[in-house]
């Protein structure tokens, strides 16, 4: 889906813009129209008719998020949560200047949950999406910059965009916007490096920490933010620094008396322990990076997620599993591996074990194979309906078929 967000290359995108610099693209270079993605009917369904509570929705307006209760309410016998979103304020609020933002598309509506998955398979990292629905002649939010990056696809309307260039480079999300206020209020007053009208259609890419604000024009706005939270090279080294924990030497404690308030004494100290975990790098790089290579992999299935099973669909293939044809979970993160005489599959959230004859099978299953209970390697009928019955019930393959589209 990355080319439906750039007019150029995807190699050229890698090389010369990505967490480098914005990129405008205009709706005559791309395939031109994102309303199938999202559009006015859309967003009028999800605040009526799907029953979103917050997180999944906010309000802002003029730079300032509104309360819950200006927007939210129960919905009556049988929902009684307080925090379903009620149309009538969310109208109330809208019709007075305020910005619908519904947040999490990506886990509420179905083109957005393809979508995006697509999106983490073209570009790597963790991927999310919001909508800001805007009335005219509005803005939101003041000038301010994300720790993520973002591809701003324009739904309908216009909106006028104004961008400039970091007042803190590759900020990470620890290091948000409000930590540099004074610094952006003086960057804006700058000649922006981008000062543009997006129509729909349109799109624009930026690297987090560029620095940008919007406001609607004569109709209604409404766009969508594509979220990248992309890995970093400090997040290797933590998940390599995590590694360390199980190394009992590291965790022990610094000497009784230490003066924490010595900036010397702690700079001596901080050298002599940085010394220590160069010495274990070295000396450990396999281990240390095969455990922070695990950490990485957890911490990208739990950002990610794959797509949902069928429940429904699933048992009642796991019941004809001698019959059907099966695939791995798309984004389903998992690690087989022979030990012991056994296969064993590391999942995020479980270990699951199988005889090593189920190895082949599942071997070709996780490097994509599509196969039934007559295909499966290494396995007669009988094993293999054995094996899928448990990897379906298990999540760990869907069926594929007419039915299952």
């Amino acid at each position: 889906m990355l080319r439906r967000c750039i007019a150029t290359d995807a190699g050229l995108f890698a090389t010369q813009h990505w967490g480098r610099s914005p990129l405008l693209s205009r709706a005559d270079a791309l395939p031109r129209d994102f309303s199938d993605l999202l559009s006015p009917a859309a967003v009028d369904e999800l605040i009526g008719r799907r029953g979103v509570r917050t997180p999944f929705i906010r309000m802002a307006k003029a730079g300032d998020v509104l309360a819950r209760d200006c927007y939210t309410g129960p919905a009556g016998f049988g929902a009684e949560m307080p925090d379903q979103v009620d149309s009538a304020k969310v109208l109330a609020e809208f019709a007075s200047g305020a910005t619908i933002v519904l947040q999490g598309l990506h886990r509420l509506w179905p083109p957005m949950i393809d979508f995006v998955r697509s999106m983490v398979d073209d570009l790597g990292h963790p991927v999310q999406a919001n909508a800001y629905v805007t009335p005219p002649g509005s803005r939101g939010f003041d000038a301010h910059y994300d720790v993520h990056d973002v591809f701003i696809l324009q739904v309908s309307g216009e909106k006028h965009w104004t961008v400039h260039p970091p007042v803190h480079e590759h900020p990470l999300p620890s290091q948000p916007w409000t930590q540099h206020r004074e610094a952006i209020a003086a960057r804006v007053a700058d000649e922006p490096v981008i000062d543009t009208v997006l129509s729909a259609g349109d799109a624009l890419y930026l690297p987090r920490g560029w620095v940008h604000s919007a406001r609607s024009q004569e109709a209604t706005s409404i766009h969508l933010t594509i979220g990248v939270s992309a890995l970093t090279s400090l997040d290797v080294v933590s998940a390599v620094i995590d590694t360390l924990a199980a190394d009992a030497e590291f965790r022990k404690s610094l000497p009784m008396g230490i003066d924490a308030t010595n900036r010397d004494e702690m700079a001596a100290t901080a050298s002599k322990i940085m010394s220590q975990v160069v010495d274990a790098v070295r000396d450990r790089a396999a281990d240390l990076g095969g455990g922070a290579a695990a950490r990485l992999s957890d911490r990208h299935a739990a950002s990610t997620r794959p797509v949902a099973v069928q429940v429904l669909a699933s048992l009642d293939a796991a019941e004809r599993a001698g019959e059907v044809s099966v695939r791995w979970r798309h984004g389903l993160v998992g690690a087989p591996r022979l030990d012991g005489g056994r296969v064993v599959l590391r999942l995020p959230d479980r270990t699951m074990t199988f005889p090593e004859s189920c190895a082949p099978a599942i071997e070709a299953l996780h490097r994509g194979l599509v196969a039934d209970a007559d295909t499966l390697p290494g396995l007669d009928h009988a094993d293999s309906t054995v094996l899928i019955r448990r990897l379906l019930r298990e999540a760990v393959v869907v069926p594929v078929g007419p039915e299952q589209g």
